[in-house]
């Protein structure tokens, strides 16, 4: 719920409150991402939606809209612990964008940590990793911060 949330609402529901938000909108019949499965468990997640649905990042200076094209956006993935490093990440992505293309999006952004090599811990790394977004066919299209890049893949090609 962080990015769905205002700072001082997602503040103020930190625990309980945001899960119940969350089960609150996939009982709505929203879609707020997708999981990833191996053998009947869910070992992968990928939020995402489009940019209008998180007013976290309307007053974001780093994430801040590059153009006025509508986008959707990728706000967080996660992978459980003995399932990372195994290429999961990208496929999140390529189901990510298939999804996104299904429901009219042409245009779906995402917000990778680039390290730039270094080892980070794995809760810092909650947005995904740039050479994922990479690999699943992401361009750079704006960097305001050293390790939070702009990565957009343009749908209306295919």
């Amino acid at each position: 719920m962080f990015a769905r949330l205002k700072s001082k609402e997602y503040e103020a529901g930190k625990g309980d409150v945001n899960r119940e938000r969350m089960r609150t909108l996939v009982d709505s019949g929203a879609n707020p991402g997708l999981l990833y499965y191996i053998e009947s468990r869910p070992v992968g997640w990928i939020s995402l939606g489009p940019r209008n649905e998180f007013p976290r990042w309307a007053n974001s200076k780093v994430l801040a809209p590059v153009d006025d094209k509508p986008v959707w956006v990728i706000v967080c993935q996660f992978i459980a612990k003995e399932y990372r490093r195994k290429g999961i990440s990208v496929e999140l992505l390529l189901a990510a964008s298939d999804y996104a293309r299904a429901h009219g999006a042409t245009i779906l952004e995402g917000y990778p940590t680039d390290s730039k090599g270094k080892k980070q811990p794995d809760p810092w790394v909650w947005t995904g990793l740039y050479q994922a977004y990479i690999r699943a066919g992401f361009v750079e299209v704006a960097r305001r911060s050293a390790t939070h890049p702009i990565m957009r893949l343009n749908m209306e090609a295919k």
